[in-house]
């Protein structure tokens, strides 16, 4: 049906914006949101706001998460040929500018499905928008030591989690705000991770990483305390009155988070399927799985409550 060199163009526009990772975005708010749904008593029907409110709501950032990973590849391409020469770009599948135009394109389309859903909602997307931009792009953030972690963890972490929750209720409560918090510390540590394969890649073209600059042993006990103690203080949370007593359950994640800096200390090779790690890996599943026990025990306590 198509040539050999349409079928590589058009896996060169699949590689572009990693699938893979956009399963977290579309499966972490898809959880928020439910759990906002029980939590704000909503009394619509859950099965046909699936459809037209939250499928909608996670595509929008998930496509954003799309757009994001298209221009960091447009503007990684050095990096890329160092550490990553199986990437589209590097491989010629498609153009620098192509990669540019659908970065914009998909930034948009986000935006516009966004407006969809509520004003809240389309206002935190900008926001997120805004500093996945600027992460890549001057004053391209990646670069600087500590503030690119921070520059990852806000969007993906704090702000992805108000975003989902706004849908149904209000992003300055204190569940969502500290649900956020939590990520989004977690996210701080966890996400150092994705720079062990890039590490000499990076230090070269002048990105400063904890990995590229201390080493990957000190870089990892820097992080251990992000990744471990957001859930470990979880049952002091609870006593605090910042979360529901039913949500202590959720400390235990304390352990797949050590072993995150556990595999950290051995991982050397990446996985082709995933593009990373196997600690990036784990991560990504922590956080997961924290976003689904969070919505389940949500969910049950809404309902016995």
């Amino acid at each position: 049906m198509f040539s050999l060199e349409r079928r590589k163009h058009i896996k060169g526009y699949i590689d572009l914006i990693r699938p893979f990772t956009l399963l977290a975005p579309i499966f972490v708010s898809s959880c928020i949101m439910i759990a906002s749904f029980f939590q704000n008593n909503i009394s619509d029907n859950l099965f046909s706001l699936f459809w037209t409110t939250i499928v909608p709501a996670s595509f929008s950032l998930a496509i954003l998460n799309a757009a994001s990973n298209a221009l960091n590849q447009a503007t990684d391409v050095k990096v890329d040929k160092i550490s990553k020469p199986y990437r589209p770009i590097v491989r010629g599948d498609i153009s620098l500018r192509e990669a540019k135009i659908v970065s914009v394109i998909l930034y948009i389309f986000a935006l516009l499905l966004s407006i969809t859903i509520n004003f809240t909602f389309t206002l935190i997307i900008i926001l997120i928008a805004i500093f996945t931009v600027t992460y890549s792009l001057p004053p391209r953030l990646k670069d600087k030591l500590f503030l690119n972690q921070i520059w990852i963890a806000l969007p993906r972490g704090l702000f992805g989690i108000l975003a989902s929750w706004s849908v149904f209720g209000s992003p300055i409560e204190k569940l969502p705000l500290t649900i956020g918090f939590i990520v989004m510390t977690f996210l701080i540590g966890g996400s150092i991770t994705k720079d062990i394969i890039d590490s000499e890649a990076d230090k070269k073209t002048g990105t400063y990483t904890l990995i590229n600059t201390y080493g990957i042993k000190k870089a990892s006990l820097m992080v251990l305390p992000f990744m471990v103690l957001p859930f470990a203080y979880i049952p002091i949370l609870i006593g605090f009155g910042l979360l529901n007593s039913y949500l202590w359950v959720l400390s235990f994640l304390a352990i797949p988070a050590y072993l995150v800096f556990h595999l950290m200390l051995r991982d050397k090779k990446t996985c082709r399927i995933l593009e990373n790690t196997i600690s990036w890996a784990l991560m990504y599943c922590t956080y997961l799985l924290f976003a689904f026990g969070f919505s389940l025990l949500t969910i049950v306590g809404s309902i016995y409550a």
